[in-house]
Formats: structure tokens, C-alpha cells, sequence
């Protein structure tokens, strides 16, 4: 492992370990669902509960810690380690401190395990809600694991390591996948022997909820190696009175803000969303067949992870290059440079995300009987709800790749109103939603984030208008009506495909199987993908060049030691932010946390690693936080007198 010393990783290798490990990880996280899917069914009720069950731990890790790691513990974490011991003494009275605060909100919370349950679910039955808090005993003690993963992750990207937490999220997914083998070698799946509330026993539930949380134990746990062999000796110290953490709190208070609100309201919409699962389970037992088309929460989960894909590889991937010349713009005061780069951005992701709409829409019917677990109507279901969500992907990505601007200007406040106001959307929204008829619920929720990712588009236009006089609108107007053409031609020639393979017809040859439906796709996703290319050349779409050339580069594709234009000019925007922070200690701390927060509307509850993986803006060494905090020998501190 590189110590603070070494030379730093080169870009175009850290780039390329993120860019890999992220790609497989997203590859085996859809495998684990489809398993999910395969052992408990998507109209299931057990699969229902057992999804709110075990995406509480990283909500509530993000409502009551995430924000504080994430805005205050990790940049004092970075910072610390560019000391010339590697912030030894320090950061190990941050990571004592952290770990105690995760013990004790992991102990709370999981003892609370069935008051929890009741406060974010709706219409359970005495049986269904028995399960559910099973469920969560089983996987609240992940919450503690989450944030002790957030902080390793740090220290090891701090000191240049970045390879092993890119790659122990893998390895919790062969786990959970080879527990849901297990349990479908022993049980069988859910198709050929149905899985419910009155045949479900201990077994059950360890193969399904218990390794699910041996996963995050292991993800956590592959960590510590590399840690020790950072040789930072770090050990429990106590005593955090002058270590900076009230400076740090005050510069990441709305950062924190930011977060509590979403993820308060993402607790209550999915409340909300629990409410079908249980109305299905009561017409199930009553002997009625409508049980069959009301979709639940794991419907709309799956929907989400589908959704998410495009955003979660290409518009992050440029984000964080570009933020870099965003905040070199910013910090030299030159507006019309952080609009160009915005542009840029909002240009170049759109070549993708456009397309993932599209594509997404039209391959709705075989990508829903893929992962339906073999029955078409539940199928039919999720591609229903991936329809709906599918259309504002470009959306969804513009909002972030803006937010990045009120970042790199330093500006945590502007979020936070953004994020009020669809926290407003979302509330009302899902208060009137309840009312609406059970088969309803899950599609209107649907719409009702595509509502808020358009409105989320709206408000930072407004607010970012007011920063940079203009958005360059005309020329981003144009390249999106381009690329919209393009790719409604290419859904088109999807659209046929899918018509020709029985996708509109009940017999049709992608609902017969799974296998039908992975085969449609393949056939399929080629020809439009080539007809996109062709059309974009057609209508004289240069931003394609510009999406391939950084992407090509963070996999590697590059000639070793000939850095891209990205990686030289990312280089010389380390160099201007160093020198501003020399100048002003309290943009440094800023820098850092912005570097490393977003306002994406939170869509699926899944624990997302790669929100804890980002880099330290500049590779300077800094005056180490805190007014007292002493960098010497352990035991010697004056200011710590009992060590």
C-alpha cells in the first residue's frame, strides 16, 4: 500500500480500478437480485418484507450517521492523513469515535427492531409484521458495519489505496448470491414451490437475511488488512476535545441538513409503498385472484436498480472529472468557465443517459420477464413501473451533474432548498397516494419521482441562472434535441424487434421464460445501439467523441504515461485548488466535503459503496485539523495527557 510519502496513484490507474470494480460490482448486484427474484418470487409478500427489512440499515445509517461521516468525520480523515505520520494519533480518536457512535445507534435501533418496523410499514398483518421484525434483527446489526466501512475506506483512500474498497463490495455479493443458490438448492424456487408467510421457518430466513448481513460483515472486514498494512498503528484513543470536529460540523451543516431531509422523506414514501404488499397478502388469503396484479415495494425496487444503471456508471464517471474544472472556474472567479463546463457536462452525459431512456422504454417487456422469476404477470408489472421511471433518466443525471456546480462554488445552502422543495413534492405526493387503489400505489410512486427528478431539473436551472447569468441553453437544447432523435429511431428499431418476438402478445416467445426473455435482449440491445451511433453521425452529434474519450481513459484504454486531456487538465485544476487552499484553510475544508455530496433523489434503499469511494481533491499536505491535535509519538500528546 502507497503510504503519504509515495507517489500518489496515477489517475489513469485509480481511474481504472474505480471504473472496473464498479462495472462488476453493478454486474453482480443485478445477478443477486435476479436470485433474489428467483428464490422468493417479485409479487411475493415475503420477498416485500424481506426488501423493507433489509433496506432500513442503510437508511437509517444515512438519516443519523451518513451526513456526519460523510460531511464532517471523512474530511478530517483525509486531512489527517497527509501528515507526515499519516495522522496516526488522530485519526485513531476519530475512528474511536466512530465506532462507538455506530455501536450505539446499531445496539438502539436493532433492540427497537419492532417499533422500527411499525413506524416504516403500513397495513401489516400480526403475521407479516412478525416477519418483517425477524427480518430486521437479522439485518439492523449492518448498519454498524456500513459505517465502519465508510471509515476504513477513507483512511485507505487517503493514503492512495484504492483498490480494496472497490473490490469488497464484490465479494458481499458472491456471498449474498451464494446464500440465495443455497437456498434455492434446499428449498427450491419460489415458482415451483411457493414461498410464504405460512411455510417460511428459521432456515429460511438465515439463507436469505442472515447472509445477507454476513455479506456486509465480510465487505467490511476484507478491509482491515489493508489497514494494518498501512502500518498507521492505530489503536482506541479517547479524548476528542480540540480536534476541530465542531469547525468541521459548522462548514458540513447543511450538508447534514441535506441529508436528514432526504431520507426522512424517502422513509416516509416508502411506508407508503408498503401499503400494496400488505392489501395483496389479505386478497391472497381471501381466495380473490386480483391479489395477482398489484405490484409491491420489490417491484418498484428492481425498477429502480434498472433505472439507476445508466446514471450510476456514465454521469458519475463525469462528474467527477469535470468537477475538478468547475471548481478551478469557480475559484478564479470565472463564470463563463464553470458554464462551459456545465454545458459540457450536461452535453456529453446526455449522449447516454437519452439513449438509456429510450432503450430502457422500449426493452421494458423483456428486461420485466427477466427479472419476474419466471412469471409473466409479475413481469408484465415491473415494466410497467420501469416505463414510467425510465423517461426522466436524462433527468435524473442533469440534476446531478448541476449540483455539482453549487459544490464547486462552495454553495451546501442552495441543495438543501432543492432538496426541501421535492421533499415537499415527495410528502404530499405520497400522503394523497395512499389513498389511491391498492394495484395503483407503486405506479403512481413511480411518477411521482419522475415528477421530482423534472422538478429537481426546474428549480437548479433557476437557482444556477442566478449564479452564471445563463446556462448556455440554446447549444444544450439543440444537442438534446439531436440526441432525442436519435435515439427515438433507435427505440423505434427496439419497439419492431420487440413486436416481432411476441413482446405485445401474452404467448409471445419473450414471456415463455426467463432465458426467452435474456436471448430477446441480447438480440435486441445490438441493432439499437448500432442505429444510434449511425443516427447521432447522421445528425452531426460531436459530443460522442467527447463521452468516449474520458471513459476510455478511466478504463484504461490509454497508452501507459500519455495522460488524456481530462487526467492533464484535472492535474493543473489540483494544482490552482492547492494553492487557493493555501491561501484560505476554510475553502480546503469545504473543497473536501463538497467533493463528496449530492442531492439524488433516493430511489432505491440498497447500501451504494461508491458514495464512500471518492478521492482527496489534492494530494498536499495539510495542517492537520484542530487547534490542539498533536502529531507525535503516541503517548506524548500534552493536549491528551491521559494516553
Amino acid at each position: 500500500m502507497a503510504s503519504p510519502k509515495s507517489v500518489p496513484v496515477s489517475e489513469a490507474r485509480s481511474s481504472a480500478i474505480m471504473a472496473a470494480g464498479t462495472l462488476i460490482s453493478r454486474a453482480l448486484g443485478f445477478i443477486r437480485s435476479w436470485m433474489l427474484i428467483l428464490a422468493l418470487g417479485l409479487g411475493s409478500t415475503v420477498a416485500d418484507t424481506f426488501v423493507n427489512a433489509n433496506n432500513l440499515p442503510n437508511l437509517i445509517f444515512l438519516l443519523v450517521a451518513g451526513g456526519v461521516f460523510n460531511a464532517v468525520l471523512v474530511p478530517q480523515i483525509i486531512k489527517a492523513s497527509k501528515a507526515a505520520d499519516g495522522g496516526a494519533d488522530y485519526i485513531s480518536r476519530l475512528l474511536t469515535l466512530g465506532v462507538l457512535v455506530m455501536f450505539t445507534l446499531t445496539a438502539a435501533v436493532t433492540l427497537a427492531a419492532p417499533w422500527v418496523m411499525q413506524l416504516t410499514t403500513s397495513g401489516y398483518s400480526p403475521q407479516q409484521l412478525a416477519l418483517a421484525t425477524v427480518f430486521a434483527f437479522w439485518c439492523l446489526p449492518q448498519i454498524f458495519f456500513y459505517g465502519l466501512y465508510a471509515l476504513l475506506t477513507q483512511v485507505l483512500n487517503a493514503h492512495g489505496a484504492f483498490g480494496p474498497a472497490m473490490w469488497a463490495p464484490i465479494v458481499n455479493n458472491i456471498v449474498a448470491i451464494a446464500g440465495l443458490g443455497m437456498f434455492v438448492w434446499i428449498f427450491g424456487a419460489n415458482r415451483t414451490n411457493p414461498h410464504s408467510l405460512d411455510n417460511w421457518t428459521g432456515a429460511h430466513t438465515f439463507f436469505i437475511a442472515g447472509l445477507s448481513t454476513i455479506g456486509v460483515l465480510v465487505q467490511t472486514a476484507l478491509l482491515l488488512l489493508p489497514v494494518i498494512r498501512l502500518r498507521l498503528r492505530l489503536r482506541p484513543a479517547f479524548g476528542w476535545r480540540g480536534v476541530g470536529l465542531g469547525t468541521a460540523a459548522r462548514l458540513g451543516a447543511w450538508t447534514l441538513a441535506t441529508t436528514a431531509v432526504g431520507q426522512l422523506t424517502f422513509l416516509y414514501v416508502m411506508k407508503i409503498a408498503s401499503q400494496p404488499g400488505a392489501e395483496r397478502e389479505r386478497l391472497r388469503e381471501a381466495g380473490d385472484p386480483l391479489w395477482q396484479q398489484i405490484p409491491g415495494n420489490t417491484v418498484l425496487e428492481i425498477a429502480s436498480q434498472l433505472y439507476l444503471l445508466p446514471h450510476s456508471i456514465i454521469a458519475l464517471s463525469l462528474a467527477t472529472v469535470l468537477f475538478n474544472r468547475m471548481t478551478e472556474a469557480s475559484q478564479a472567479g470565472d463564470r463563463a468557465g464553470v458554464r462551459e463546463a456545465l454545458s459540457h457536462g450536461l452535453r456529453t452525459m446526455a449522449v447516454a443517459t437519452v439513449f438509456a431512456a429510450l432503450a430502457l422504454f422500449a426493452l421494458a417487456a423483456p428486461l420485466g420477464m427477466f427479472f419476474s422469476g419466471g412469471s409473466a404477470s409479475d413481469g408484465v408489472m415491473l415494466a410497467q413501473t420501469l416505463s414510467i421511471l425510465a423517461l426522466s433518466t436524462p433527468f435524473m443525471s442533469a440534476n446531478f451533474m448541476m449540483a455539482r456546480v453549487f459544490y464547486a462554488k462552495e454553495d451546501a445552502r442552495t441543495p438543501f432548498k432543492i432538496q426541501l422543495w421535492l421533499a415537499i413534492l415527495n410528502v404530499v405526493g405520497a400522503f394523497a397516494i395512499q389513498y389511491v387503489p391498492p394495484r395503483y400505489i407503486i405506479f403512481s410512486i413511480a411518477s411521482l419521482y419522475t415528477v421530482g427528478n423534472i422538478l429537481s431539473v426546474v428549480l437548479s436551472s433557476h437557482y444556477l441562472r442566478k449564479q452564471l447569468g445563463h446556462l448556455d441553453g440554446a447549444h444544450v437544447a439543440r444537442s438534446y434535441i439531436r440526441m432525442g432523435y436519435a435515439a427515438t429511431g433507435s427505440a423505434l428499431v427496439g419497439a419492431v424487434a420487440v413486436g416481432l418476438l411476441g413482446g405485445y402478445r401474452p404467448e409471445g416467445f419473450i414471456w415463455s421464460s426467463n432465458w426467452a426473455a435474456l436471448a430477446a435482449i441480447a438480440i435486441i440491445a445490438v441493432p439499437m445501439l448500432v442505429v444510434y451511433f449511425v443516427l447521432l453521425r447522421l445528425f452531426r452529434v460531436t459530443e460522442l467523441q467527447d463521452l468516449l474519450r474520458p471513459l476510455l481513459g478511466r478504463l484504461g484504454a490509454r497508452v501507459a504515461g500519455a495522460p488524456s486531456p481530462a487526467a492533464a487538465h484535472d492535474g493543473a485544476a489540483a494544482a490552482a485548488r492547492a494553492r487557493a487552499d493555501d491561501e484560505n484553510p476554510a475553502t480546503a475544508a469545504l473543497q473536501i466535503i463538497s467533493d463528496d455530496t449530492g442531492i439524488i433523489p433516493r430511489i432505491s434503499g440498497q447500501f451504494d459503496p461508491v458514495m464512500y469511494r471518492a478521492r482527496p481533491s489534492s494530494a498536499r499536505i495539510e495542517r492537520v485539523p484542530g487547534r490542539r491535535t498533536f502529531q507525535g509519538p503516541p503517548g506524548q500528546n500534552p493536549h491528551f495527557p491521559e494516553d
